[in-house]
């Protein structure tokens, strides 16, 4: 990822974290997260060691919060993220 990276969304906890990060990559838009180090180290969830920053470059950062807000709204159906953030379908590969 190149570029600067902003703060979207902040949680306590990387389950959450994970949760996020992984919804707005899904819509195509790179995201990372960051914690403090020794929260990171020993698990924490609550307090100022706890909270984990979800970013993505400035450039997608409208899109992101877009899509943050539909999600908290509950906007969002499953198998989709509207027609909003919907790439093509994917393609089907042959099992086997």
């Amino acid at each position: 990822m190149s570029g600067k990276l902003v703060v979207v969304f902040t949680t306590a906890g990387g389950g959450t974290a994970a949760i996020i990060k992984t919804m707005l990559e899904a819509a195509g838009i790179p995201a990372v997260t960051s914690q403090e180090g020794a929260g990171t180290a020993y698990g924490l969830t609550v307090g100022a060691l706890g909270t984990v920053d979800i970013l993505v470059p400035e450039s997608r950062a409208a899109q992101a919060k877009a899509l943050l807000a539909a999600m908290e709204r509950g906007d969002l159906s499953e198998g989709g993220f509207g027609p909003a953030f919907d790439g093509p379908p994917p393609t089907k590969t042959p099992a086997g």
